[in-house]
């Protein structure tokens, strides 16, 4: 399954400073689901920090997540199985200052 995804609003500094990442997510016999997702994120992309990007077994507070430009909480958050092509987009609200 072939997905892109991309981290917004300070969030892509986690991962290299890359915005953008195409994704193809290996082949399993159930469909992907965003809690799957979140853990293959953490283990292949992300680079540093973990703490600020996930806490237990989802993004930690200040992280608004997107998918196909619908907040996920309307879209059954962890529970969400992707699609191919979905686009899911991480956005940090969290500001230094």
């Amino acid at each position: 399954m072939s997905s892109p995804l991309r981290g917004d609003g300070g969030a892509e500094l986690l991962f290299n400073g890359v915005k953008k990442h195409p994704v193809t997510l290996p082949s399993q016999s159930e469909p992907w689901d965003m809690k799957q997702l979140l853990v293959w994120i953490q283990r292949n992309l992300l680079k540093e920090r973990p703490e600020l990007f996930v806490q237990g077994d989802s993004v930690r507070p200040g992280i608004l997540v997107l998918i196909n430009d619908a907040d996920w909480e309307l879209m059954g958050e962890l529970d969400y199985q992707l699609q191919d092509q979905d686009n899911v987009v991480f956005i940090s609200t969290l500001h230094g200052g």
